[in-house]
């Protein structure tokens, strides 16, 4: 199989799995983005906000929209860069690394029913795999 067509059936078979996971997704009134967000920022710690747009693939206004958001609600905070003043930076706050956890426990149940339906074959087959989609993963966010 060529690179290309195996690229192809990896991306095919990861939408599929992308789309089905989604509906999984806890329903608590986050945005993909927003959740996505937090996540990030409680995994790798505070961003300047110009680097969180492009981290989460959105425009600067979109994101400047979104960390209001978050700040009102109480989940992050935004604040000048010790290192630059001019320059504002987005923590994530006790609250929302709470809640990240919370829709993080809640998909994890929801997950591990349907994992439940799998033959014991097919769970250790995924497990096995989860050290290479997480390189993937490292890979693609290095890009």
């Amino acid at each position: 199989m060529s690179q290309v067509t195996e690229g192809a059936v990896v991306a095919s078979a990861f939408e599929r799995l992308y789309e089905a996971l989604h509906r999984l997704t806890p329903r608590d009134g986050l945005s993909l983005t927003a959740a996505s967000t937090l996540r990030r920022l409680q995994r790798r710690g505070p961003h300047r906000l110009c680097a969180l747009h492009v981290a989460e693939g959105v425009t600067q206004p979109a994101m400047t929209q979104l960390v209001t958001r978050l700040e009102r609600d109480g989940l992050a905070t935004r604040g000048p860069d010790p290192g630059d003043r001019r320059v504002v930076v987005v923590t994530i706050t006790e609250a929302g690394r709470a809640l990240v956890a919370d829709r993080r426990a809640r998909y994890a149940a929801a997950l591990a029913q349907v994992l439940d339906d799998l033959a014991a074959p097919d769970r250790a087959a995924l497990l096995a795999a989860l050290p290479a989609m997480e390189r993937l993963a490292e890979i693609i966010a290095e890009r």
